[in-house]
C-alpha cells in the first residue's frame, strides 16, 4: 500500500507540476486593487462567488447556450451542462481567460465556430472531455499547457494542428477512434514540451510515430499492440512513466533489450501475453506484469546485474533499484525464488 501511495503522488507530482506553477503565477499578477476596474455582473444562469471574482460557475445548469462571459473572468466553468456550441459571441469581451472546462456537454466540431479557440490569447488549460467531437478542434490557442480531449468520438487529428502549441505539457486523447493511421509522423511536431501523452482506450495495432522527445509519461493501455519496435524508445530518453496494460505484448513482439532503458523508472505490462519477464534495466523501479503467461521467474537471468555484484553490498551503485514486483495472475507458484531476493535487494513488495 505504501509503495501504492508513493507511486500515486510521484505521478501526480509530475502531471501537475506545470499546473501548480502556472496558478501560482495567476495569483501573483492578479492585484486585488484592480478588481475595482471591472464590472461585477454575473450572468443569471451562473454563480458569480464574492471571494473569487474572476471565476465564473455554470455548471450543472441544463445550458444550451453559453452564456455572455465578463471581462473579469480568467476561470471558466461550464460542465455537464446541454451546450452543442462554442461561438465568438459569448467570448467578445472575455479577452483574459486562462481556463475554460466544457466537459460533458454536446459539442461537435461543426459547433465549434471557426477560429473562436484560437483567440483566445491567454487560455492555457482547455478542457472538452465528454463531448462528441470527430476530430481534434484547430486551431487551437498558441499558449495551451494542457488540452484534455478524452472520451470523444475523435478518428482524425488535422494535420499541422499541434505545430504552434510548444507550451502544451499535457496532451490526453484517451478513449476515442484513433486507429495507426490517424498518427502519422509530423502529428506531434512542435510539441516539444510536452511531458504526458495519453492515447490509451483507442484502437492502435502500433506504437505511435514520433513522439516528443521529452515525453516522460506514455500511457497506451487498452489497444492492441503487439510489437515494440527496434530502439524505440532511444527517440524518447527522457520516458519515466511507461504504461502498455490490457495490449498483445507477446515475447517475439518485444526487442531482446527493448525495454532495459535507464529513463524508465515505472514500467506496466499488465494483462498481455507475455511468458517470460523482459530484460529491465538496473534503474526500474516498479514492474507490473501481473496477468500475463508467466509460469516461472528466474533471478539470475532476470537480474539486469551480475549476481555476484547483487551479493557485494559494498557495490551499492549496481544494486537493481526494484521496489516493487507484480507478478500475480500468471502461472507462478511460491515460494519466491531466492535469487529475486538476493539481486532486487531493494524490493519493498512483490505480488505473486
Amino acid at each position: 500500500m505504501t509503495l501504492k501511495v508513493y507511486t500515486s503522488l510521484l505521478l501526480l507530482f509530475l502531471v501537475n507540476s506545470v499546473w501548480t506553477r502556472t496558478v501560482r503565477q495567476v495569483y501573483d499578477e492578479l492585484d486585488p486593487e484592480h478588481w475595482s476596474h471591472y464590472t461585477f455582473e454575473c450572468p443569471r444562469e451562473c454563480f458569480c462567488p464574492p471571494s473569487f471574482p474572476n471565476a465564473l460557475y455554470c455548471d450543472n445548469k441544463g445550458l444550451k447556450e453559453i452564456p455572455a462571459i465578463p471581462a473579469r473572468i480568467w476561470y471558466l466553468y461550464l460542465q455537464n451542462n446541454l451546450i452543442e456550441t462554442v461561438s465568438e459571441k459569448p467570448f467578445v469581451n472575455a479577452t483574459h481567460l486562462r481556463w475554460i472546462n466544457l466537459n460533458k456537454n454536446k459539442i461537435t466540431n461543426s459547433g465549434i465556430e471557426s477560429g473562436v479557440l484560437s483567440k483566445m490569447k491567454r487560455l492555457l488549460y482547455l478542457f472538452l472531455e465528454d463531448n462528441e467531437l470527430e476530430e481534434v478542434p484547430a486551431p487551437l490557442p498558441m499558449g495551451l499547457e494542457q488540452l484534455r480531449l478524452a472520451r470523444n468520438k475523435i478518428s482524425r487529428i488535422p494535420e499541422g494542428v499541434f505545430s504552434n502549441l510548444e507550451n502544451l505539457t499535457m496532451l490526453d486523447l484517451h478513449q476515442n477512434s484513433l486507429l495507426d493511421s490517424a498518427l502519422q509522423s509530423d502529428t506531434f511536431q512542435g510539441l516539444n514540451n510536452l511531458m504526458q501523452l495519453n492515447i490509451a482506450k483507442n484502437s492502435l495495432k502500433k506504437m505511435p510515430l514520433s513522439i516528443p522527445a521529452n515525453t516522460l509519461q506514455l500511457f497506451l493501455d487498452n489497444n492492441s499492440i503487439e510489437v515494440i519496435p527496434e530502439n524505440y524508445f532511444s527517440a524518447i530518453p527522457k520516458v519515466t512513466f511507461l504504461r502498455l496494460n490490457y495490449n498483445k505484448l507477446s515475447d517475439d513482439g518485444i526487442p531482446p533489450n527493448g525495454f532495459n532503458v535507464s529513463s524508465i523508472l515505472d514500467l506496466q505490462l499488465s494483462h498481455n501475453q507475455l511468458t517470460k519477464i523482459p530484460p529491465i534495466n538496473a534503474h526500474l523501479e516498479h514492474l507490473h506484469l501481473d496477468h500475463n503467461r508467466i509460469k516461472s521467474v528466474n533471478g539470475t537471468q532476470i537480474c539486469p546485474v551480475s549476481i555476484a555484484v547483487a551479493e557485494d553490498y559494498g557495490f551499492y551503485g549496481n544494486i537493481p533499484r526494484l521496489r516493487y514486483l507484480r507478478l500475480d495472475g500468471n502461472e507462478i507458484q511460491p515460494p519466491i525464488p531466492l535469487d529475486i531476493m538476493i539481486c532486487f535487494r531493494l524490493l519493498q513488495a512483490v505480488v505473486i
